[in-house]
């Protein structure tokens, strides 16, 4: 009953209210309202007893004893009194101020505050104990809530509620059709819609703004801080997140749905059926996340009242509203947060605090336990289910709370007790003694038996793998899998499995997957399903017997052996054989087993056999036989099988492969292909005998039916059927047996069946009447369906009424839920729910008459439904299965009837109405997961608005553009958001668009993005871009940028992400490679990386061996097998060579095939073929076939050893196409295997296919094979010659002979010469007409080596001296390049006029400046309208053009494009134009954003004074520029490289500590330029393991001295007295780098001429290429010569040390090829055979440093074999070069110059003197019987340095215009001429018509000019301008003498002279400069310190000194400037 205060208090309110005195509405003044008011608030608290004023409002007392109900009615009638003046006077306006005020704890609020406070703490007890006594009353045992109580669904309230909803549908059911009654209720809906959510809208404005406060301040939403990092929200932040930025959230359907689950919950399924899900058995476990979660101090739990991290108040509303951007507030909200501005952040949180307890007090009697209900175990609110699906054995965990977990009994010790443990404390103490209760229960194994013996605490397995514990103890102990296999009988369960599977899931899986005992006793248990592994990695090799399995199963089960004395001897041995353990174990361990059987006296042996085997134990046997494992039928009809498997296959599983193979056609005739297995026809076609003898014992299975399972109807047939006799006996008289097989109801045939053999007088077409069956049934009497609710019938009598009575039995029994359902919990009439589920019609027998008529199937939902008219989407059939609760009718009548108001509802909202709604629904929905986190239990509201979320959030990222706002949304919520898309497995097209959102990432944020992202997220978003790749098109940075997030984030955590990582391999950096995680030994993680190496880069391929070399060590490769290779895979190819040299020939030998379709370096390619060689002496054709070209770096001697072998044939056309691919080998392989055979002996004697066969042989073959080659075989073979790279000499000697035989200038001739078309005569070209050439012209060009200057110049001048060349360009382009200034100045107007085709061609500098400067003086309005337009001949702008340009759109757009226009530009661009670029772009306040535009051309332009300003961001810049384009850095100078790459190392801060290789490789070619101080410091590891690449890089003679030191080092390679053939093989071309002294130490015995040579030709390799060919500068490469040389001498004998040195050996042609004629001493050069020497004649003349002294002997030896020089043939002289420099006077004039190629030749040589040169010009006029003035351009220029052997009268008479049309070449020459040869060369080009007067000359002058601008006259040189200087060259300035450069040049001119041109200043020229000369000077070189010093020759690394002398000699020190090579740069 309740109690009487509580009544008394209801009655005083009462009538209070009904007795208002007038008086009290009467104005009264302040100072007595205030005295009213006091006088309340003491009557309130006389009343409570409490006279103090501090109160707590943590809640009322616990009861009141006594009441004075006058007190009170006096109290609370002046209370009311004093209430009505104050609300006329603001009282309600000031409340929330007041309420704020009270809450934060302050004293100050007034008397009307403190009033407000007594009233809501002292009379709102006994409200309280009103409500409490409710609550009490409703206890009755049940330790539940007030609200829980009366929601309970409990016996009575069940059957009430079941009533009342039965009322409400009979009503439903009852109304009329009518449409107008329809339409009239609809009407009246609408206008209560309409009126019910305006007035909702308005009720709700108010609450909602102060509700949206609160749930900001308690939901502190995640945001991005300053490090753009977020911490995770969850799904109530989410939706906050989304109130707070107007994401429109759509819960309407989705807030009714969680309500009807709540208040209408589907009962358990009362039928059986695919509809009815069971849950599954997976107990409730919280996730890492959430468990994380629980042990976070910060997380966010709402409805917590003690909180310290309340959001702030700018984060809320209030923000919005105090700053005035929002409008439409309350006038109490503005108040209410205006108040809160107020508070400090500590009062913000008293105030929340002391309204959460406000609020629990209010609540606290609705929700939780009463004090007065007795303890006992709560159940779970019916309508309240656990988030996720509980198994029946395994209750949820329960709903509790603890509001002081002190008061709590977590006594641990106790739990140990026989006293089971309440599973509600269990619960309660994990989640509020988190760190104890893992100590404690966790680690405590005993204590977690218990526990989990109770199947409620099934979730702790979940908990303690989430939580801090000893995992690997708790492993350890629970996961004993001896003892699961020791108790088979007792169930291993699910939650105990997905334990083990999770913690220790690879030793769980192997004995699983190995062991078919164990796999069988797990997964009998149907529930275990769940876990069973993909066992494809750990199929086992098949057994060598193929026949085991079969008999022991069948004859070794010792269970059966019942009489064990008639055991036959046989069937023992057989098991002792094949399960000598089983033997073992259940016979002879069995003393009473075994003396049973011993009484046979002929098993007297097994005793003693038992005894043996227990003191000698045998090994087991292999795993016994599994005929599945080779009889896999499902993939023979896809590949080949051994048709000894079809045998066993056949013989051992006959049923099978008759149903697998004879019955599959297609399989069959597979199978029948095999000649082996013809006998298949027959053995198929007798398939009534397989059955016989197969069929029966596999499918007749009688023993198996006497247990409840479910058999197909099919099997029992065929057992009718072929076994008779035993079905009859073995089924029919076994009434269980017949029982069971009934339960299918397919199978009620067998009743009829079994009547008949029982019966056999019965005819089975006898019919004896309607009532009864053929065999007597009576369905009328028998099928009593009323009584079956009491009683069951069995299954007979069951399937008897559903075959003879099925109208009755489908109207009886499917509306009858109950009976139904209790059918369905019987196994053998289980069949009877899904029969009444398909069955769609059925019949009911009518009252009046006894006719049957036909209904459809009634459904309630359905009905009522189609009733109203409804539209509806739900899905109907759940509601209409039979057994259907109401509550299911009434959700889904629910949802429909909401589904059909939706559109007329949101027509008849207003927006503002919806909005406020919808922010009503939302909240209500935070408030519902509030309440499930702080209960511990689902209201369904996740999985409700799952979609709903995904939707609006799609919604959302569709419509908003500003990305920060969507990085929040994917950053910090991803977590969340993917949990919502994983709650299905089907993902919907919104779960796509989320993760696709992930794509649209700008890249700058993609990192943090990816990196917060869950795990789970990141494989949606691989298995997303795996899918739409394609479609997606990344760029790389994108995918580079992911890669490296993914591996460096979240593989580290997750391994398995490898595989959906194979897509993205190919995009991730070195750098990532390098950071994996161990997963070396995952086999799946290794084979993804060996199919996608494929796609990979080299230096990916080598991170990936890098990475993987961690765990393949020296130590584990040589311990590794034989197949090592093979196992492993492509990652081997790529080890370090460090580990990759100890393999062993045996593995290198195996696994060639690997290797060889693999990117080997050449370091290891010589490795395996010097293992393999070297160890094996016996290798066959095949083992070389598989070599291939590896044989050819294999050690000669190893190669020849087979000479007199039958494979000498294999190697020689292995030799022979590695020559064919340009592979050098060495010069003894190459004489002994191809040159010395004998059919090259007579080369006259070739056939065509011969002699094609060595065609690429023939320049090795040299001059003297080709001089006896006939003109018919040439010709035969020119297809194949034509690609064949000649000398000029021997090409010109083919040409000859094929010209004698064929007209070459026959059309299409001269395309088909190719490479050969240097060897035509130039003569021979002028006599060719244009349009031969044009034809001829491009197929020329393309072939290297192409034209000779000569030819060039010859075709060139022709062809540009017809007018119509302007309509040629595309055909002349290819020469355009070396087509003279002059010829192309006359057709300058006519190319303008065809400027759009002009701007397109290949134009060098100097034609593009005249064309250019024709452009402005006749179309300057296209310069001003169009500049981009020009093209190509953007690069002959001039400087005041393109300031103008760019100072008219200077924008930095504007500039960028002008800057690509220079970059596309095809030639390189002049050093002036370069120079205006930077200094007009160093004006703009934008320069430094312009770095990236510059590209490295312009930007290593800049002086290092501007460079060395760069902050490191920019340094940064300029070094990827540089890396990008190393080929502009190594044009460099020496000293701008070394101060660069300074300034560079300085920025960057490379000059501390160990110089890594992350440091290297980021300056990449600039790496070895770095101080020595830097150098030194290099790491080693990174240097011995990538010698490789540090070979190919460029280094000075100081560096040089400091890779020496390195390799002595003993960390590296120790000694070089220690070295060995492998050590020499890494240091490579680095030998040449050590001193004479040590290199003198290494064993003679590894230097042999072998390896002497492929030193030689790695050091030439690296000479030509793009590093080498631009690295030194000509004594750097004298330097190394000479080691080189000394090298070569000293090894092979020539420096003889004493007289027992061997004697040194005569080269051939073929070494000196390998290795360079000057390194050999002149005797042996001498000593060479006769062809030998003419063979190399060519090469030896040719060689820059072959000396004096040399070249004095091989003349005399050429004498000897050519005679007289007089006698010289024109070849011979070609082949001479600088032999000829020993040439007396009398001898070159007696030379016959006759031919351009023979001039050229001579006049190529630079080191002639004066006299020769005289001399030689003579010959050349005498043999030409020509006079000066009638030499043309081509023959000056074939003259080259021969030029200045003609005196200065015969240079006047010289034609103007042929020498300037040859002064391209020659000005790239540095000629020998005297001043006044150079003064009077310069005269011919100031001809009227050259180049006219020199006061008019361009800079494109000077540039074509070259060096012959230093013979200008001294008042014209000291004239020019600053255009002028702009061109000319450097080389012309350090050939200006030096007292006329101190005459010319003023200190003004000087200054603007560009660093190149003041870098060539000469020492010789520098003295003779006056003071202010060199300042001036010095300037230009040095600007960055503003004063005169010269850093050129500087010492790195050391101080700079700037005193006179130490200028003086660093200007004495300046580099000499190489000119550019012919043909290469002449305009710079």
């Amino acid at each position: 009953m309740w109690s009487t205060a509580s009544v008394c208090m209801l009655c005083i309110l009462f009538g209070i209210l009904c007795d208002v005195k007038q008086a009290h509405s009467q104005p009264r003044s302040a100072a007595k309202l205030e005295a009213d008011i006091q006088k309340v608030i003491d009557q309130i608290h006389s009343l409570s007893g409490a006279k103090d004023n501090t109160r707590s409002f943590r809640g009322p007392s616990a009861s009141i004893e006594g009441l004075d109900v006058s007190a009170y009615y006096d109290t609370l009638s002046n209370l009311y009194s004093v209430f009505q003046p104050l609300l006329k006077d603001r009282f309600v306006d000031d409340l929330p101020r007041t309420l704020v005020c009270i809450l934060s704890g302050r004293q100050d609020c007034g008397l009307q505050a403190e009033l407000t406070k007594t009233v809501s703490l002292e009379l709102g007890k006994p409200l309280l104990m009103f409500v409490s006594s409710l609550r009490s009353q409703a206890c009755d045992g049940e330790p539940n809530s007030y609200l829980r109580t009366y929601l309970r669904m409990g016996e009575s309230a069940t059957a009430t509620l079941d009533g009342f909803q039965q009322t409400f549908i009979n009503i439903l059911s009852s109304l009329s059709h009518s449409r107008n009654l329809i339409s009239a209720v609809s009407g009246l809906v609408d206008a209560a819609v309409t009126y019910v959510t305006k007035l909702i809208a308005v009720l709700l404005q108010v609450p909602m703004d102060f509700i949206k406060i609160a749930l900001q301040f308690g939901l502190r939403v995640p945001y991005l801080n300053g490090e753009e990092t977020c911490d995770q929200g969850d799904l109530k932040q989410l939706l906050m997140w989304g109130i707070n930025h107007n994401v429109s959230w759509s819960f309407g359907y989705s807030i009714i749905d969680i309500f009807l689950e709540i208040f209408l919950a589907p009962e358990q399924c009362t039928y059986p059926g695919p509809e009815c899900q069971n849950p599954p058995s997976v107990p409730y476990q919280r996730s890492a996340s959430e468990a994380k979660d629980d042990t976070d101090n910060n997380h966010d739990i709402l409805l917590k009242c003690d909180r310290s991290n309340l959001a702030r108040l700018n984060e809320t509303l209030c923000a919005e509203i105090l700053a005035g951007s929002r409008t439409g507030h309350s006038t109490s909200v503005l108040t209410f947060c205006q108040e809160l501005n107020s508070l400090s952040p500590n009062q913000v949180e008293r105030v929340w605090s002391n309204t959460c307890y406000v609020i629990q007090a209010l609540v606290s009697p609705l929700l939780s336990r009463s004090h007065d209900c007795s303890a006992g175990h709560a159940q779970p609110w019916p309508a309240v289910t656990p988030s996720h699906p509980l198994p029946r054995s395994a209750p949820h965990r329960v709903a509790r709370e603890a509001s002081n977990l002190k008061q709590l009994a977590c006594n641990y010790n106790s739990w140990l007790g026989d006293k089971a443990v309440d599973v509600v404390l269990v619960s309660l103490c994990s989640d509020n003694e988190r760190k104890e209760f893992v100590r404690q229960v966790c680690n405590n194994a005993s204590m977690m038996r218990k526990l989990l013996s109770d199947q409620t605490n099934s979730w702790l397995y979940g908990y303690c793998a989430n939580s801090t514990a000893e995992l690997g103890y708790m492993v350890s102990q629970l996961c004993d899998y001896e003892q699961w296999m020791g108790q088979p009988s007792v169930l291993v369960d699910p939650p105990l499995l997905e334990f083990c599977m999770n913690l220790d899931s690879p030793k769980l899986i192997s004995l699983i997957c190995e062991h078919t005992g164990f796999f069988l006793m797990l997964f009998s248990n149907p529930e275990n399903g769940q876990f069973m592994p993909n066992c494809t990695n750990f199929l086992l090799p098949p057994p060598p017997l193929p026949d085991m399995g079969s008999i022991i199963t069948d004859s070794c089960q010792y269970s059966e052996w019942h009489d064990v004395m008639q055991i036959p001897t046989d069937v023992l041995t057989h098991c002792i054989r094949l399960d000598h353990s089983g033997f073992m174990r259940e016979v002879c361990a069995n003393k009473t087993f075994l003396n049973s059987l011993l009484r046979n006296e002929a098993n007297a042996w097994i005793e003693n056999h038992c005894n043996t085997s227990f003191n000698f134990p045998r090994p087991e046997p292999t795993q016994p036989f599994n005929i599945a494992d080779w009889c896999d039928y499902h993939t023979w009809g896809e590949r080949q099988v051994d048709d000894s498997v079809v045998g066993l296959c056949w013989h051992h599983d006959q049923f099978a492969f008759q149903r697998n193979v004879c019955c599959k056609a297609p399989v069959l005739e597979k199978m029948l292909q095999d000649p082996q297995n013809k006998w298949l026809t027959s053995a198929c076609a007798d398939i009534d005998e397989i059955e016989d003898k197969a069929v029966l014992p596999q499918v007749c299975k009688y023993s198996d039916w006497t247990r409840p399972i479910i058999v197909d109807m099919t099997e029992l047939a065929l057992c009718a059927e072929i076994d008779p006799l035993n079905f009859t006996s073995k089924v029919c008289t076994n009434d269980i047996v017949l029982q069971n097989l009934l339960a299918n109801q397919d199978n009620t045939w067998l009743l009829q069946h079994c009547a008949n053999y029982s019966n056999p007088e019965v005819s089975p077409d006898e019919d004896e009447g309607q009532a009864e069956g053929p065999t007597g049934f009576s369905s009328a009497e028998q099928c009593q369906y009323s009584s079956w609710s009491i009683s069951l019938p069995d299954a007979a009598l069951l399937a008897l009424c559903w075959e003879h009575d099925q109208t009755n039995f489908v109207s009886s029994i499917c509306p009858n839920a109950g009976l139904l359902f209790m059918l369905s919990r019987e196994p053998s009439s289980t069949w009877v729910g899904s029969m009444c589920t398909t069955y769609t019609n059925y019949t009911t027998t009518t009252t009046n008459n006894n006719s049957t008529t036909a209904e459809p199937n009634y459904c309630l939902a359905r009905s009522l439904v189609n009733r109203f008219n409804w539209t509806c989407s739900a899905d109907l059939n759940s509601a209409c299965q039979p057994g259907a609760s109401q509550n299911m009718a009434l959700q889904t009548m629910v949802r429909c009837w909401v589904e059909s108001l939706r559109s007329r509802v949101e027509d008849l909202m207003t927006p503002p109405v919806a909005t406020m709604l919808e922010q009503a629904v939302s909240t209500t929905l935070v408030f519902l997961l509030a309440l499930e986190e702080a209960q511990n239990t689902s209201l369904h509201v996740t999985e409700n608005i799952r979609l709903a979320v995904l939707a609006s959030v799609v919604r959302y990222l569709e419509r908003e553009n500003n990305f920060d706002k969507k990085r929040v949304l994917l950053q910090c919520f991803g977590v969340v958001l993917t949990s919502l898309m994983q709650t299905a497995r089907d993902a919907t097209s919104d779960e796509f668009f989320v993760i696709k959102e992930y794509f649209n990432i700008p890249l700058s944020s993609l990192g943090s993005v990816l990196s917060a992202a869950h795990i789970t997220t990141v494989r949606l978003i691989l298995q997303y871009y795996n899918r739409n790749k394609n479609r997606l098109q990344l760029p790389d940075k994108y995918l580079s940028t992911m890669v490296s997030v993914l591996f460096q984030k979240h593989l580290v955590k997750d391994g398995s992400l490898f595989p959906e990582l194979a897509p993205l391999l190919a995009a991730a950096t070195p750098a990532d490679i390098h950071a994996l995680p161990s997963l070396q030994n995952n086999i799946n993680v290794r084979e993804t990386i060996n199919r996608n190496l494929v796609h990979m880069t080299l230096d990916q391929r080598l991170a990936f061996g890098l990475w993987y070399s961690k765990v393949m060590t020296p130590s584990n490769i040589t311990r590794g097998h034989q197949s090592l290779i093979r196992d492993t895979g492509n990652l081997i190819a790529y080890l370090p060579f460090h580990n990759f040299q100890h393999l062993s020939p045996a593995q290198l030998l195996d696994g060639l095939d690997v290797l060889q379709r693999n990117t080997l370096t050449s370091l290891k390619k010589e490795f395996i073929a010097h293992s393999i060689m070297g160890t094996y002496r016996n290798l066959t054709a095949q083992d070389f076939i598989r070599l291939g070209n590896l044989a050819c770096l294999a050690d000669s001697e190893d190669l020849l050893a087979y000479k007199n072998a039958e494979v000498v044939r294999v190697i020689r056309d292995i030799a022979m196409n590695c020559t064919r691919e340009g592979l050098s080998l060495p010069s003894h392989l190459i004489s002994s295997l191809l040159l010395n055979s004998t059919e090259l002996k007579d080369p006259s004697s070739l056939s065509p296919a011969q002699l094609a066969e060595v065609a690429h042989l023939l320049p090795s073959l040299g001059v003297p094979f080709l001089e006896d080659l006939t003109p018919s075989q040439l010709h035969a073979v020119l297809p194949v010659l034509h690609s064949v790279s000649f000398s000029p000499a021997q090409a010109s000697i083919i040409v000859d002979k094929l010209s004698s035989s064929y007209t070459l200038a026959a059309p299409g001739r001269l395309q088909e010469l190719g490479s050969l078309v240097a060897g035509m005569k130039t003569e021979v070209l002028l006599t060719l007409t244009s349009d031969r050439l044009l034809s001829s012209l491009p197929a020329m060009a393309q072939r290297t080596p192409g034209l000779s200057p000569p030819q060039a110049n010859a075709i060139s001048t022709k062809l540009w001296g017809f007018p119509k060349v302007v309509s040629w360009l595309d055909d002349v382009e290819p020469l355009l390049y070396w087509t003279p200034l002059l010829s192309v100045l006359p057709r300058t107007p006519l190319l303008v006029k065809n400027i759009t085709t002009a701007a397109t061609k290949s134009w060098n500098t100097q034609q593009a400046k005249a064309i250019f400067r024709e452009v402005l003086d006749t179309k300057p309005n296209l310069i001003d309208k169009d500049f981009l337009s020009l093209g190509t001949l953007g690069q002959g702008v001039s400087c005041k053009v393109l300031q103008a340009r760019l100072r008219a759109g200077s924008s930095p757009s504007s500039v960028r494009r002008i800057l690509t226009f220079l970059k596309q530009q095809p030639g390189p661009l002049h050093t002036s134009l370069k120079k205006c670029v930077i200094e007009e772009l160093y004006q703009f306040e934008f320069f430094s954003k312009l770095l990236k535009d510059l590209g490295a051309e312009i930007a290593l332009s800049m002086p290092v004074s501007t460079i060395k300003k760069f902050p490191t961001d920019l340094m940064e810049d300029l070094r990827k520029m540089i890396i990008q384009d190393p080929h502009q850095f190594l044009l460099l100078s020496r000293t701008k490289q070394e101060l660069l790459v300074d300034k560079m190392a300085q920025r960057l801060g490379m000059y501390t500590g160990v110089f890594t290789e992350e440091e290297f490789r980021s300056l990449g070619i600039m790496a070895t330029f770095v101080v020595d101080e830097v150098f030194i410091h290099l790491d080693r590891s990174f240097f011995i393991h990538n010698l490789d690449f540090l070979q190919r890089l460029c280094y000075s003679s100081r560096k040089m001295d400091v890779v020496a030191r390195i390799l002595q080092e003993p960390a590296v390679f120790g000694p070089v007295n220690n070295w060995n053939q492998t050590t020499l093989s890494q240091v490579d071309r680095f030998l040449f780098f050590l001193p004479d002294k040590k290199l003198q130490e290494i064993s003679r015995a590894l230097m042999t001429v072998g390896r002497i040579e492929k030193l030689f030709m790695s050091q030439h390799q690296w000479e030509r290429g793009s590093v080498g060919s631009q690295c030194s500068d000509m004594d750097e490469r004298r330097k190394l010569f000479e080691r080189q040389q000394f090298v070569l001498q000293f090894f092979l004998g020539f420096l003889k040390i004493n007289h027992n040195s061997p004697t040194p050996m005569v080269p051939t042609c073929e070494i000196l090829h390998t290795t360079a004629p000057s390194a050999w001493t002149s005797s042996s050069l001498t000593s060479m055979s006769s062809s030998a020497f003419s063979n190399c004649l060519e090469l030896m003349g040719h060689d820059p440093f072959l000396a004096t002294y040399q070249h004095r002997q091989v003349l005399k030896k050429v004498k000897q074999m050519y005679g007289p020089v007089s006698s010289f043939s024109q070849s011979l002289i070609s082949q001479l070069g600088g032999i000829a420099l020993e040439l007396s006077l009398e001898e070159l004039s007696s030379l016959r110059l006759t031919e351009r190629r023979t001039i050229a030749a001579m006049g190529a040589v630079s080191s002639w003197n004066s006299r020769q040169l005289a001399a030689l010009f003579g010959t050349v006029l005498n043999s030409t019987k020509q006079s000066p003035s009638q030499l043309d351009s081509s023959t000056l220029v074939a003259m080259g340095h021969i030029v200045c052997g003609a005196k200065t009268t015969e240079i006047n008479f010289f034609n103007a215009v042929e020498f300037s049309k040859a002064v391209l070449w020659l000005g790239q020459l540095r000629l020998s001429c005297s001043e006044e040869q150079l003064q009077a060369l310069v005269e011919l080009l100031s001809h009227s018509l050259a180049f006219g007067s020199m006061s008019a000359w361009e800079s494109d002058v000077f540039i074509e000019i070259g060096v012959l601008a230093a013979g200008l006259p001294d008042m014209a040189m000291s004239a020019l301008v600053k255009e002028q200087i702009e061109g000319i060259t450097p080389m012309a300035i350090s050939a200006i003498p030096s007292d006329k450069f101190a005459v010319v040049f003023h200190q003004t001119q000087i200054s603007m002279f560009s660093y190149e041109q003041a870098a060539a200043v000469t020492e010789e020229q520098l003295s003779a400069l006056s003071d202010v000369q060199r300042t001036a000077l010095a300037m230009v070189l040095t600007p960055w310190e503003d004063r005169p010093v010269d850093f050129r020759g500087r010492s790195l690394g050391r101080a700079l000194s700037h005193s006179p002398l130490c200028l003086i000699l660093g200007l004495l020190m300046l580099l000499i400037v190489l000119p550019c090579p012919e043909l290469i740069c002449p305009g710079t």
